[in-house]
């Protein structure tokens, strides 16, 4: 999909906060360093639309993020290892959780995972949330280009035994530096819009 408008329409934290209108979303889920802002900034065609940050955790809200008047973008706060407090991790794992299961316009959640190691716990326990609300998901296996393609598959058999993959879900390979995997990415997400 060719992208010729995008804006940052709200960044919420409580459902009264959510836009309006029944327009499909995509929530972005994924490690704090596992290149969320990368993603949006690739599939959107924008350099820095979406904040990158060497600091993990700068995602502090749903970021809402309009695209072609066709269909929103959620950003969600990274989940690991972000220097935060307990009491901070809490409360965005309840205001993710409330967005999560309880919105509507929700299609699908995109879970990143970085494709040079094999998904973390807190990846799988993700994983395992969205199948237990029985919420489709695509997981973008990014940072492909850091890796040899002769090595590709290899790392995808590890993610999908790792993450106990459903046949049903999707896994695509991801690199924000090479453009690959953007065009089934967005082909993805247009089957579920």
């Amino acid at each position: 999909m060719k992208v010729n408008t995008v804006e940052l329409v709200i960044s919420a934290v409580r459902p009264e906060q959510y836009p309006e209108g029944g327009l499909p979303e995509f929530a972005l889920a994924g490690r704090s360093n596992v290149g969320k802002s990368s993603f949006i900034n690739k599939m959107l065609g924008r350099k820095s639309l979406a904040r990158t940050s060497s600091k993990p955790g700068k995602t502090q809200t749903l970021n809402f993020y309009k695209i072609e008047e066709k269909l929103f973008f959620v950003d969600v706060p990274g989940y690991g290892f972000a220097k935060v407090s307990k009491k901070e991790r809490e409360a965005w794992g309840r205001m993710i959780e409330t967005y999560i299961t309880n919105r509507k316009q929700l299609r699908a959640v995109i879970q990143l995972v970085d494709l040079r190691h094999p998904p973390t716990a807190d990846d799988v326990t993700m994983y395992n949330f969205l199948k237990y609300y029985e919420l489709p998901c695509v997981i973008i296996a990014t940072k492909a280009d850091k890796i040899p393609k002769s090595k590709w598959q290899k790392h995808l058999k590890i993610t999908r035994e790792k993450l106990d993959l459903e046949a049903s879900d999707e896994i695509i390979l991801f690199s924000s530096e090479t453009g690959e995997g953007k065009d089934k990415a967005w082909n993805a997400i247009q089957a579920r819009s």
